[in-house]
Parts: structure tokens; C-alpha cells; sequence
């Protein structure tokens, strides 16, 4: 087939010119290439109206888009289709040896072929133009981005008639950027993405159905001039739950943007859901906003009851017969209680489920949006760190539910406890690589130690005989009784397969500044509070007692809403108790740390400036210090902090807190915006520092490193959980099995 579109006397050439107006004979050679290119990779008219529709609608401007797709459809059919390679079998087989000849002759590589680098197309242009290049790019590389893999002679001739004809030069340019997105394109946020497409094994599955396996090479993400990815594999396999790990800033949420809007390819018929932005405010009940969800159900009951207002109407009966099959076969009377049980997991009670979502805040319209996309069932659910949004019962339940999930799933998350309760498989982001692990998270850290481990062997043992093999050639060069020794020896060195020293993580570190005078207990106690905030008849905390000292480490938990956060305001002094007392020490410094104190930071300052204004009268380096000991030292010190990561700006925060040398830390979800290695980190800060720690946190690892005291909040009260976090665990499940 694709010796015969080669021939310029093909009737493809024919068909084009008497279906499109204004056609010259060059432009439809160029076309004609074009189709031979693809040749391999169509699998329906709508490829090819992908690749030259646009073409076809500055050629022609009375073509619609209606008669252009009916062009390409008749292309497909006529030339591409299985029915017409079928009739030139014998052709075909007869020229296969002379195109395979050719083929090699002129230099072309067989299957796809990988981008060297992403290409910024904008910029690509603006530089073919400044230097006066044509279309080819010009230049002394020899060529652009849309040069056609065929002969020489023909490029030539396809860039000299572009050349006399501008009308025919700007309907390339505009085509080809149109049509080159199919390789390289760019996110709203600046990410640009190239990669390897096989239109053809993403489009086609046999006989038995459709893939549903996600399958990219020759991946490379881009962030301005920063390489995120470069030549990585990604391979998300059907029924999978990958857990996406690695330090911040390497670009997992950028990777998983370009999935949910396709700018990495996926197969069409794959539905793709990213819990990305919350549910929009508005009248509609919480219940009825998820319902939605399902496009289906809703599509089939919205014909339901336009078939029932019209009863009379020529074959009503028989619709809706068929609506009440369709209906049954997706369980559609079942999708209310599906939906109160998602969103009684979740932590809404039977009064918010029934409340309109505008009296949610944005936490609570992120777990509606989340319980939008567990019951739409996507093929690909992709979640960002859905355990922030969470409390820790909340959070329980999702690993309960994600245990079930009969899809793919893509989660970020630095819960380690949640990682291990869901993921099949992690996916490791690093050096600008993919890895896959087989396992839950804490199976990935044993294997990579190993896998570290093993190719530092490897590498020292390498190294060690390449010195020796040195040693022998520099002893030995000049000795003309040794020069074949010498000779073969430099040859093995060449054949020897060169490794790379494997890359380890940096360490992260913290440092709080140590309590130099301790104070004598007690230090912070809380007897008999009662608390309600004005105007409402809700008493949130009712008879408290509870006392800390300069050696606690408590953790505080419960579900959203129950009071922590108040519990944590009177902890500070910010509210005082409607009934009761607390005692606070006179010297008593708190250090307290939530995101509205990340919120707060100046985004137009750096780091180092606001940390001179905070604490003014110290030279620059004691503030270059204090950053260092939080990891955000050097370069980062001097960069706006708004072009800060969620991550960086927290140390910063940390820094700031520490600055001010408190002598108890009150932490409230420090965790939010951490990864995993900087989580330890502050762990370890937190059991070095010989102040009090009250902590709330949902991170179980981090609880576990540190807390010995664990406070829950629930019904207006707060009790001492013997046993620890594994107690409530056990408590939160039992709760959720009687549910």
C-alpha cells in the first residue's frame, strides 16, 4: 500500500485535485507524502482529516467541515482501508522487497521516532523567521521540525514551490502547527510534553474489546527550561492502583494534569478523571450533585421523562421499554443509596447530604468532588494527596474503598500507611526517569535499598577494573614488547560497557534550636472548659481537662468538625473558655504552625528578606543559617516566594517559627504539603527537640515516630486513647464495619 501511494501517478493525486478547489499539483504532492507517511498509523477517516484536514480547508475555502471529513472518510476507504490492501495483496507483496530497498536508501528508521528534545514550537517558529529560514528550518542543521522523511529531491521541490507561492506557505505553517501537537504540545501552566505515538496499538484491541492499558515512550516533560522527564516509559496496566511517589518538584501533579487533559496520549475510549478543582457552589443537594456524576444515568432519566410527558407520541411505549432495560442493566434505582453510603464514608452526615452545596466550604466541596469520581467509576482515576483533604476516619474508609476499585488508579500521596493500604504497584519519579516496583510503598523502599545497593556493587566492581586495566596500559604504553597487550587492553576498555553511579536522594534535614532553660511544671493546663461560640446554641467543647508539660509529644485526632481546631485556638490563648480556666506558664514561647501561617507569607519578598523583617537586627548570615537548618538555604533563600513550592514554603514557614525560639511546638497538619523524605526529616526534628509537641496530624508514620500521648476529640469531649494510634485505628474500623 504504501509503494502505491508513492507513485505520484496514484489515484489518490486524481481524487484529491477533483474533490478540492485550488489544488496545485505541488501542494498535492505534499499531501500525498503526508498520507504515505501515516500510512501505517490510520485506522479510521478521522486520523486522516487529522492530518490534513486543515490543509484541505485553506486549500479550498468552500469546503465545509462536514464535506472535508466526507473526503477523508472516501481517502481511508478507498486507499487505506483493509478491503483495499486486501485487493492489492499481490501488489503489495510483489513491491514489499523494492519499499523495504528504498525505504533503507533514504535513510528511514522503521517504527516511531523520539523527539531529541521537546520542542517549543512558538519559539521554533520565531527562530526560522528571524534568520530568514523556510519552512524546513533551514539553517545548518539541515532541516525543520515538518520535514518530510522521502527524498531529497522532492523536499526540495515541495519548499521551492512554497517558496514562489506565500498562500500555499501559510496554510503549511498553520497546519503543521496545528498537526504537530499530535507530538508536542504545551500545558496552560508552561509544561510542554513530546513523546512516541503508536496511534495505532492505542486505537486498536482485536476482536475481544477495547485496551484499556496506557502505554507512552520516549516521554519528555518539560517545565520552561527545566527537564522534568527525558525518554521515561509510562505504563499504567488495566485493574492496576499505583501509588506516585518521589520529592517534590519532580513533576507528579504535572504529569498527572497531562494526562486528565490528554496532552499525554491516551486512548480515546479511556475516561480519564483527575479530583483536581472542588464542586462549584450552588442550590443543588449534595446527593443530587454526585448523581450527576454518572452522565449515563443521567441521560437515560432525562429521556425517561421526556418519553413520560409525551406518552402519545409514535413509538414512546417501545422507548421506553428499552430506557427501563438500559436503566436495569446499569442498577440505576441502586445509585441513591450508592451514592449516601460514598458520601456517609467520606464524613457528611444524613443533614449535609441533603444541604445545598453552596453552605460547604472548599474542604468539604473537595470531598464531594471526590465522591463525584469514585461513583462515576473513570477508567483512570488519578488523585493528587486526597488524604489532605481528609480526617483520619474519613481517610480509613477511602483505603477501604480503594482496596474494592475495579479500575486504574494514579494516586500522589505521602501517607505511607495509605500507600501501603492501596497501591499494587509504585511508581518512583527520579533523575528525570520512570521506575515501577511491584508491591505496596514500604515493598518499594526494600527493593530500591536492594536495587541501590546492587548497582553500587556493580559499579565499584566496574570501576575498580577499568583502574586496574589503566594502570596496566599507562605501565605498558611505551613498551614495544607489550604493545598488543597494550592495544587489546584499550579495546576492552572501549567495549566495556560504561554504568552510571546510581543517584541517591539527598538527605533531608531539620533542626528546631534546643530549649536552653526548661520550665517547671506545669506549663499548660486546661481545667474544666467549656466552649461555644458566640450566637450559637453548640456547646463545642464541654468539660475539658488536660495538661501539658515541656517532655509531652501528644497527638490530637477526630473527625472534622468535632472541635480540634477550637480545642487548639484555646491550647494558644487566641480564645478564652466560655466556662473553666487555662493555666499557661509566664514564660511559656509557642511555636505554632498551620497553613493560614503559610498563606500569610509575603509571596513578593524572599525568603531571606522576610525573615530580616520578622526578625530585624541580625546580620544576613545568622537568617541564611536559620533557613539552612529547614533545608531552604542557598539559591532557594534569594528566589520570590511565590515561585516557591507548597513544600518550600513550609520549611520557610518552619524557619520562621524557629527563628522566634519557642519552648513548645503546637503543629496543625504540618504534614500537608511534605513529601515523604522531608516527613521523616521533621520527625526527627520533632524527637531531637527537648520541648512539648502537640501535634494534629492524620500521617500515621509520623504520629507513630513521635507521639506517646494520643487525645481524640469527638462529641464535645477529649480522652486519653490508650493504646496509641493502632488503638484508634482499630476504633474507626469497628465504627465503620457497624455502619
Amino acid at each position: 500500500l504504501a509503494s502505491r501511494m508513492e507513485d505520484s501517478d496514484a489515484p489518490i493525486l486524481q481524487f484529491l485535485q477533483s474533490r478540492v478547489a485550488n489544488l496545485d499539483e505541488d501542494f498535492s504532492q505534499y499531501l500525498h507524502s503526508l498520507l504515505a507517511d501515516g500510512v501505517d498509523d490510520f485506522v479510521s477517516g478521522a486520523d486522516i482529516e487529522a492530518a490534513i484536514g486543515d490543509f484541505l480547508h485553506e486549500a479550498d475555502a468552500n469546503q465545509t467541515p462536514e464535506s472535508v471529513r466526507d473526503i477523508c472518510e472516501a481517502i481511508y476507504t478507498r486507499f487505506c482501508s483493509g478491503a483495499a490492501s486486501a485487493d492489492s495483496a499481490a501488489d503489495a507483496a510483489a513491491d514489499s522487497g523494492a519499499s523495504a530497498g528504498s525505504a533503507t536508501a533514504n535513510g528511514d528508521a522503521a517504527g516511531p521516532e523520539r523527539l531529541r528534545a521537546p520542542v517549543q514550537l512558538g519559539e521554533l517558529h520565531s527562530a526560522v523567521a528571524d534568520s530568514g529560514g523556510g519552512l524546513g528550518g533551514g539553517g545548518s542543521n539541515g532541516g525543520g521540525i515538518w520535514m518530510q522523511r522521502k527524498s531529497e529531491n522532492k523536499l526540495i521541490n515541495v519548499e521551492a514551490s512554497l517558496a514562489s507561492d506565500p498562500k500555499a506557505a501559510k496554510r503549511l505553517m498553520k497546519a503543521n502547527n496545528a498537526s504537530s501537537n499530535s507530538l508536542t504540545s504545551q500545558d496552560e501552566c508552561g509544561a510542554s510534553v513530546s513523546q512516541q505515538l503508536n496511534r495505532k496499538d492505542a486505537a486498536l484491541d482485536g476482536e475481544s474489546g477495547r485496551v484499556r492499558d496506557i502505554r507512552v515512550e520516549g516521554l519528555d516533560i518539560a517545565f520552561g527550561s527545566r527537564q522534568l522527564l527525558e525518554g521515561a516509559n509510562l505504563t499504567l496496566a488495566s485493574g492496576r492502583r499505583y501509588g506516585f511517589v518521589g520529592r517534590n518538584g519532580l513533576g507528579k501533579t504535572t504529569l498527572l494534569k497531562l494526562l486528565s487533559t490528554r496532552q499525554i496520549s491516551v486512548p480515546s475510549h479511556i475516561r480519564v478523571l483527575h479530583v483536581e478543582q472542588e464542586v462549584a457552589g450552588d442550590d443543588t443537594p449534595a446527593v443530587e450533585s454526585v448523581l450527576q456524576a454518572d452522565e449515563q444515568r443521567a441521560r437515560l432519566l432525562a429521556e425517561e421523562a421526556r418519553c413520560r410527558a409525551e406518552p402519545d407520541a409514535p413509538g414512546a411505549a417501545d422507548r421506553l421499554a428499552a430506557l427501563f432495560a438500559e436503566l436495569a442493566a446499569i442498577e440505576a434505582d441502586k445509585a441513591p443509596s450508592r451514592v449516601a453510603s460514598i458520601l456517609h464514608g467520606l464524613g457528611f452526615t444524613p443533614a449535609m447530604q441533603t444541604a445545598p452545596t453552596k453552605q460547604f466550604s472548599g474542604g468539604w466541596r473537595m470531598r464531594l468532588a471526590l465522591a463525584r469520581a469514585l461513583f462515576a467509576k473513570p477508567d483512570l482515576l488519578l488523585l493528587d494527596e486526597p488524604s489532605n483533604m481528609l480526617d483520619m476516619k474519613a481517610i480509613i474508609w477511602l483505603e477501604n474503598y480503594l482496596q474494592r476499585w475495579p479500575n486504574t488508579l494514579l494516586v500522589v500521596s505521602h501517607d505511607t500507611a495509605f500507600l501501603n493500604a492501596v497501591s499494587t504497584d509504585i511508581l518512583f519519579i527520579s533523575n528525570r526517569r520512570l521506575e515501577y516496583y511491584k508491591g505496596d510503598y514500604d515493598t518499594f523502599v526494600r527493593s530500591r535499598e536492594e536495587k541501590l545497593l546492587n548497582q553500587q556493587r556493580e559499579y565499584d566492581a566496574q570501576m575498580a577494573e577499568r583502574e586496574h586495566i589503566q594502570k596496566f596500559i599507562d605501565r605498558f604504553r611505551y613498551n614495544a614488547n607489550r604493545a598488543s597487550q597494550v592495544q587489546s587492553r584499550i579495546k576492552m576498555l572501549e567495549a566495556m560497557p560504561k554504568l552510571e553511579a546510581p543517584v541517591h536522594d539527598s538527605e533531608v534535614t531539620m533542626k528546631f534550636p534546643p530549649v536552653e532553660d526548661k520550665l517547671s511544671p506545669p506549663i499548660l493546663q486546661l481545667d474544666e472548659v467549656v466552649f461555644g461560640y458566640p450566637g450559637s446554641d453548640r456547646t463545642v467543647l464541654k468539660g475539658v481537662c488536660a495538661c501539658a508539660g515541656s517532655d509531652s509529644r501528644i497527638c490530637v485526632v477526630g473527625e472534622n468538625g468535632q472541635g480540634k481546631s477550637t480545642l487548639l485556638k484555646i491550647i494558644l490563648g487566641d480564645l478564652s473558655p466560655s466556662k473553666g480556666v487555662r493555666h499557661a506558664h509566664r514564660s511559656l514561647r509557642i511555636g505554632y504552625f498551620s497553613q493560614h501561617f503559610v498563606d500569610q507569607l509575603d509571596l513578593n519578598s524572599t525568603p531571606l528578606e522576610f525573615m530580616a523583617r520578622t526578625f530585624p537586627g541580625q546580620p544576613q548570615e545568622a537568617y541564611r543559617q536559620q533557613l539552612g537548618q529547614f533545608g531552604a538555604g542557598g539559591d532557594l533563600a534569594l528566589r520570590q516566594i511565590r515561585l516557591l513550592s507548597g513544600g518550600q514554603k513550609c520549611r520557610i514557614a518552619f524557619a520562621l517559627i524557629a527563628a522566634g525560639r519557642p519552648n513548645f511546638l503546637v503543629l496543625d497538619e504540618p504534614t500537608n504539603h511534605l513529601d515523604v523524605q522531608t516527613i521523616k526529616a521533621l520527625g526527627d526534628a520533632l524527637n531531637s527537640f527537648n520541648g512539648g509537641v502537640v501535634l494534629v496530624s492524620h500521617d500515621e508514620r509520623l504520629i507513630k515516630m513521635i507521639c506517646t500521648e494520643l487525645w481524640l476529640v469527638s462529641d464535645g469531649l477529649v480522652r486519653t486513647i490508650e493504646g496509641g494510634i493502632d488503638a484508634y485505628r482499630r476504633l474507626v474500623e469497628k465504627e465503620l464495619e457497624l455502619a
